[in-house]
């Protein structure tokens, strides 16, 4: 196992890289970079989606995607692993123009998604599909309880893209309201206020914002659907490269516990796929 620094570039908020927070600037990651020989690949994620992929109060990217990456990075000699922050509607241009060359953020493994990207074949995570309401309220526990309603919605998650299949045959369609920042907590917000009548996501992730902001919304029914987790790759022999070599350091970190571990740490609960 190599050991080294682990180089964390923390809200690169933009496709170009230029809005990067924390007084992180292209020159000083440049100069990091420089000081190794090892060949670098740049991994995407969020800032915004706890306890997954988020900024810490030091404006640094943290969570348990990103600690998944660090892992990797930790048991691959010869590559250095940077995870930098994108909004969720231009990190999957940013792999298609290889400015980043890799996508950890609780992507599902989905065959439309398959289609077009290439996907780790070792799954990290196996999350769960719920709804959220504001708190008492009663006539919404399934997805066929939506239909009709207002419900926020983020374009080309996986969450969104259920629904969106949902209205394909729906007697009613779901009302889908397209977040433009993306923010869960926003969203939440929303359904707080009533200005929307619910969201569809992961519960971990959910109950994460509820809890850290204290909004009057609450998770019911039973979850819809149970997704896998990948690691997103660029379709081509670069990205068959990096599956190779990422695959079986996956596979380690979860026979040797250590994804089980990072999931207690940031989940409460170990979510690993067999």
């Amino acid at each position: 196992m190599k050991r080294k620094n682990y180089l964390l570039v923390s809200l690169c908020l933009s496709i170009g890289v230029a809005g990067v927070l924390s007084g992180c600037s292209s020159k000083e990651a440049t100069s990091a970079t420089e000081a190794s020989d090892d060949q670098v690949i740049t991994v995407g994620t969020q800032n915004d989606y706890p306890p997954f992929a988020f900024a810490d109060d030091n404006n640094e990217l943290t969570g348990f995607d990103v600690e998944v990456i660090k892992a990797i990075d930790e048991k691959l000699d010869g590559y250095a692993f940077e995870v930098v922050a994108f909004p969720w509607d231009s990190m999957f241009l940013a792999l298609e123009s290889n400015k980043i060359q890799a996508i950890a953020d609780q992507v599902a493994i989905t065959p439309e998604r398959q289609e077009k990207y290439l996907f780790t074949e070792e799954s990290y995570f196996a999350a769960e599909t719920v709804i959220a309401v504001k708190a008492g309220r009663a006539d919404i526990q399934t997805i066929e309880d939506l239909e009709g309603k207002k419900v926020g919605a983020l374009a080309g998650d996986s969450y969104t893209l259920l629904l969106e299949e949902y209205n394909e045959t729906a007697e009613q369609a779901i009302d889908l309201k397209y977040s433009e920042s993306g923010n869960p907590f926003e969203i939440l917000q929303d359904v707080q206020t009533g200005r929307l009548d619910a969201y569809v996501n992961d519960p971990i992730m959910m109950n994460t914002v509820l809890e850290k902001h204290s909004l009057d919304v609450e998770i019911v029914g039973q979850a819809i659907v149970q997704d896998d987790m990948g690691i997103v790759l660029k379709k081509g022999e670069q990205g068959e490269e990096l599956q190779a070599l990422i695959d079986p350091i996956l596979k380690e970190l979860k026979e040797d516990g250590t994804l089980a571990e990072l999931s207690e740490k940031w989940t409460g609960g170990v979510y690993i796929p067999e």
